[in-house]
């Protein structure tokens, strides 16, 4: 694929790049307020507001629809930051580019339907506009990346990500759950596409809003769209999750930017020492993997001999409690030794099967 930076269609892009504004275009009031306080702040590159709002539930808000288009326009033309709406359909995309929108964003909840994708790609072909594609609801990278495949497929490079975190029935700390891997795996897959963090939608909370933006720097992310309301508490969706206004500008200028390089020659040495120590030990990590499976192949020739199942449940319980147990004794990360330790089981599985099954052929 490929992708053309943000810096050359949005002329005053800057690192991180930051889009604002109301979760819903509510009134012209609202709008030109928003974008009037946003304005002045200068750190705002691009404002957004729901104008479609897809809602869980029916018979609640779900937006003022095309009549706020010309309200987004006016307020563009007076205080000369661009609008990113979102469209869910060709009827939206239409809409949206005869009212003269610039830019588009495409929710979760579309992402995640291959047939509307191609819909929006198929009406969006050939406008070149900029799209920035939302993360489908469930945590699937490769429903990600084939939404950002259907448009370039059509010719749209302006193309960039946005991590909003994912759905998940259980109860957590945040509305939707970061799983940070997702989106740094994207990042690693297609280094060129630029990713933009929701920590609005991912916190579900203004009070968690700073800590998931510090995570979204540190971890080298490209930007952050936040949203922020005159009066949240009176907000027609998502009341809870909105910044207040007149507390944005200072919401930003506490967040600490994060370099992707170190500037201090020494510093960098040192990094690069500690580095070379992971390597030794990562190298090391996989000679022991390699002995483990020649004693598990072992293993299974034995089984096989005398026709003793693969799976011994009571063996993988005192393993997984054993090395877990271990882990706490180290201070280890728990979580991490168990993934790990369940991934190694199942490959001992399908290495043992597989011994099993060629001694059947034989």
């Amino acid at each position: 694929m490929k992708f053309q930076p943000i810096s050359k269609w949005l002329p005053n892009a800057a690192k991180p790049l930051i889009i604002a504004g109301p979760c819903s275009a509510e009134s012209e009031v609202q709008i030109m307020q928003v974008a009037e306080t946003l304005s002045e702040a200068g750190s705002v590159q691009l404002l957004r507001a729901g104008v479609w709002k897809p809602r869980t539930r029916p018979n609640s808000f779900e937006g003022m629809g095309k009549n706020a288009l010309p309200w987004l326009i006016k307020a563009e033309k007076e205080f000369g930051i661009p609008f990113v709406i979102e469209v869910a359909n060709e009827e939206h995309v239409k809409a949206a580019l005869d009212a003269g929108i610039s830019h588009v964003w495409i929710g979760a909840r579309t992402t995640v339907n291959p047939f509307s994708v191609q819909e929006i790609a198929d009406a969006l072909e050939g406008s070149n506009i900029p799209v920035f594609v939302k993360n489908p609801l469930n945590p699937d990278l490769q429903l990600w990346i084939g939404a950002i495949e259907r448009l370039n497929a059509a010719g749209l490079e302006k193309l960039a990500a946005i991590h909003r975190g994912f759905s998940t029935y259980e109860k957590r700390a945040y509305r939707n759950s970061p799983n940070w891997e997702i989106p740094i795996e994207l990042k690693t897959q297609f280094p060129e596409l630029e990713i933009i963090v929701d920590p609005s939608h991912i916190g579900g909370d203004r009070s968690v809003l700073r800590e998931i933006s510090q995570k979204a720097l540190d971890l080298g992310f490209d930007g952050l769209m936040i949203e922020t309301h005159p009066n949240p508490d009176e907000a027609l969706s998502d009341p809870k999750q909105q910044i207040f206004l007149h507390e944005f500008e200072a919401f930003i200028s506490e967040l600490e930017e994060k370099q992707p390089h170190f500037k201090d020659r020494i510093a960098k040495n040192q990094l690069e020492q500690l580095r070379k120590l992971i390597d030794e030990i990562d190298h090391g990590l996989i000679e022991s993997l390699k002995h483990r499976q020649e004693i598990v192949a072992q293993i299974g020739d034995y089984k096989a001999e005398h026709g003793v199942t693969v799976f011994q449940l009571e063996r993988w319980r005192k393993i997984i409690s054993d090395r877990l147990s271990d882990a706490e004794a180290r201070k280890v990360e728990i979580e991490l030794v168990r993934s790990v330790w369940n991934e190694i089981h199942k490959a001992s599985i399908r290495l043992q099967t597989d011994v099993v099954n060629r001694k059947l052929s034989q």
